[in-house]
Parts: C-alpha cells; structure tokens; sequence
C-alpha cells in the first residue's frame, strides 16, 4: 500500500514513524514534510494547505491512502476533494470538520443533541458578549470561534480579563477572521483530558487518553500554546470514566452529525473536562492532538495503517486495539520567545546523544519545526522537538524524557520541567 501523509509537524512526524513501521507499506510520501519525518518517508515541498496541488500529488503518486494530519486543509476541503477524485481518505470532509472549524457549530450541534458542554452563548458584538460575561461571572472562558492554532481560548479569571478578550477578538481582531465570532462559556472545574476514538461515520471505536500541557510555563502559568508536552495513559480516565465518555459524548456526537447530512469519518478528539457531575465536553478536533498523538502512538501494539485504512474506507473497525502496558511522555522544546515573538534559524545540537542515552532506552525525538539549511539542522518554528519516552510507568517515563531533553540544546531553548507531575502524584498519593 503506498500512502500520502499531509503535513509536517511533530504530530505528523509521529504518524510517519509509525506507518513507517507497517509491512503492508510499498511507500510513504510527506508533503511537506520536515527533517525527521525523512527518515521514514520522501517528503515534497507541497504545503499542507495547498489542496489543488496536494490532489494533483495524490493523483501523479497513485497513491492508495492520504492520511491528512493537521486540521487546516480539513476544514478547507482537501478531504471532499480527495474523495471526488476517487482517492480514499483518512480525515472528515469539511462539513463535518467544522466541528473543530467552527467552535459556536460544535456547541449548538451539542446543545441540539443534549451532549454535555459548558453554558454558552455566540456572539459577533462585543456589547452583547461583555453582557454575558457579566451574566456568568467570572472565572470564565472566551474562545475565538475559528481555527486559531490552539491559542483561540483565552480563561478569564476577572471581568476585566474578560473585557479584555472579547476586545481582543472583536475589536481588535487579534485573531483575523477566526475571531469575528467568540463563545461565551463558564469555567470548568475538574481535571481536563484528550480522549481518541476512530469512526467511519458510523462505527466507533475508542483509542486512548492523554493529558496535554498548555500553557508556556510550569504550574499551568503563562499564556496559552499549542501544547508543551503530554502523558499517556490519563490515570483520570478510568474504566468507568471511558464508558461514560463514549456513552454520553463519542457516539452521540457521530450520531449526531450523520443525522445532520455530515458523517464524520476519521480521528474524534474530545478535549475534556472531568469534572464532579461528570465528562464535559471543552472542545472537539478533527485530528490527532499535538503533542498528545506523540504520546499515544508510541504506545499502540499494533500496526497503524490498516486501522487508518479501514476508517478511510468504511470497510469495518476491529472490535478494540492493543496498547502496550506502559506509559509515556513527551516533552515539548520550544523557540525562547513562544507562544510570541521567536527566533529561528538556531542549530540545533545532541540529538544523536538524546536517542543513544542507555537510561534513555525507548527514546523518540519528533521533529516538530525544524530545517536543514546547509546541512546543519535548525529551529524553524515555535515548537522545535518533541522528546518522547516509554517507560514501565509514569516516573521511569518522565526520567527518561527529561534525560533526553537534557541532551539537546539549542540557543534560547525553553520546555516545562513539570510534564507529568499531576500522574506522578496520583501515582504517589496511598
């Protein structure tokens, strides 16, 4: 089977890396790829959102399978175009990527469908909208209503916070024409989760949890990103909690879209907040999560593609997966400056030592932004690497990774020093 692979981030590394490893692959090609996604494939200077070009590239490869990784082509219609060129897909077409698209669709399909969510309202006036806020109290939460790289939901711990973000989105459009629209929601309150299931619009079947970091700075401080690291497993989603999930959110939400003419077909990402009364949805992505896919995928017994294929074809899920009995963690490294203003251009040292180290047995580094510019490798972006490691639980994991990470430098380099401490201190607690 020859596949196509879009995108070129550290998500789409880790799927490269593991359609890498299937005997039923004849080829991989990446468009556009990055340095450490060539290990496994040949990558194409295609961007990720050039959809004219990326269906002409599916059609001159002959490829058998695109899996597309990032949401943005998703939501712009590679998947429908794919589709009608007789091409299989793995991926939602965009009417129903819009749920990770559109933040107020996602929330009306929810509250048409009793799914639970936070209350909310949408607004595109910033009078009306500051009203609510004042309606809820704070804290509370404003979220740009398009796809704005995972920094589009600003949490309000004050009215003025709040005032500040609605101006933010609607007056000063800080986030272009994803923010002309925000909703209004209240504040959670519980331990958040990512949780993974596959569809083919109509059959369901459940993957795994992990737990991302958002924010830039240790003890969940600073300014949101596209996420600093991940653990998986997510002690917090147990047996029961799974069930629920599913029962209550995974399959009334695919139900939901094929009733509404959208069948969604491809990776379900339910951002989560577990909270007293229950799971609770924050958000959907039509995708794999990053840097959470980096987490899991480590962890999968079993080989990738034909799972990716199925869906992609509506031919039938396996009833479960096999997953190994181990934990793992992965340890953003970002550009000094990020989620700001960065440099890059800086070369990056030691990764050759980071996957040799003996107490780093099991180690992956994940090319996330980086280049190759006369032969020296360098930063190229706001996230650099994603330094991943198994372990036989959750603290040999987070030893190995940061013994890694401790391995590999670049000018400016910053990354979290507490990825995975809220599972260590369940695992700690009697």
């Amino acid at each position: 089977m020859k596949a196509l692979l879009v995108g070129g981030g550290g998500r789409e590394h880790a799927l490269a890396w593991k359609i890498a490893q299937s005997p039923l692959l004849s080829g991989l090609v990446v468009a556009p790829g990055n340095p450490g996604i060539a290990r496994h494939g040949r990558c194409v200077p295609v961007r990720a959102t050039a959809v004219d070009d990326l269906v002409a590239l599916a059609a001159a490869e002959r490829v058998d399978l695109v899996v597309v990784g990032p949401e943005a082509p998703l939501a712009l219609g590679l998947g429908d175009r794919l589709r009608a060129a007789g091409l299989a897909v793995f991926g939602p077409g965009a009417a129903a990527a819009r749920l990770e698209s559109s933040k107020a669709f996602a929330k009306d399909l929810m509250a048409r469908h009793g799914i639970p969510t936070a209350r909310f309202r949408v607004f595109d006036a910033p009078a009306p909208a500051r009203a609510f806020c004042r309606e809820l109290g704070a804290p509370l939460v404003v979220k740009a209503d398009g796809l704005a790289a995972g920094k589009g939901a600003i949490v309000c711990r004050s009215l003025e916070e709040a005032d500040r973000a609605v101006a933010l989105c609607l007056d000063e459009r800080a986030f272009g024409e994803a923010g002309l629209r925000v909703v209004v929601e209240e504040f959670l309150v519980g331990e958040e989760a990512s949780f993974f299931a596959l569809s083919d619009g109509a059959a369901v079947l459940p993957l795994q949890a992990a737990q991302d970091h958002k924010t830039v700075c240790d003890d969940d401080q600073g300014p949101n990103t596209g996420g600093m690291g991940a653990y998986s497993p997510a002690p917090v989603m147990d047996e029961a909690t799974t069930e629920r999930v599913m029962a209550e959110i995974v399959r009334p939400t695919i139900a939901a879209m094929a009733k509404e003419g959208a069948p969604y077909s491809g990776l379900l990402f339910v951002g989560l907040m577990i909270t007293r009364d229950g799971p609770r949805v924050i958000e959907f992505n039509c995708r794999f999560g990053d840097p959470e896919c980096q987490a899991i995928l480590p962890r999968l017994d079993q080989d990738l593609l034909p799972l990716l294929d199925a869906v992609a074809r509506g031919r039938g899920l396996p009833a479960s997966v096999r997953w190994r009995a181990a934990s793992s963690v992965c340890v953003v490294m970002v550009s000094g400056g990020y989620p700001g203003t960065y440099e890059t251009g800086r070369p990056i040292a030691g990764l050759d030592a980071a996957g040799a180290l003996p107490e780093a047995e099991g180690v992956q580094v994940f090319h996330a932004g980086t280049a190759l510019r006369d032969g020296l490798l360098v930063s190229a972006g706001g996230r650099v690497l994603g330094v991943q490691a198994l372990g036989r639980d959750i603290r040999e994991a987070v030893t190995r990774a940061y013994a890694a990470v401790g391995r590999i430098g670049f000018a400016g380099a910053h990354f979290r020093t507490d990825i995975g401490r809220r599972a260590l201190a369940r695992q700690e607690s009697p």
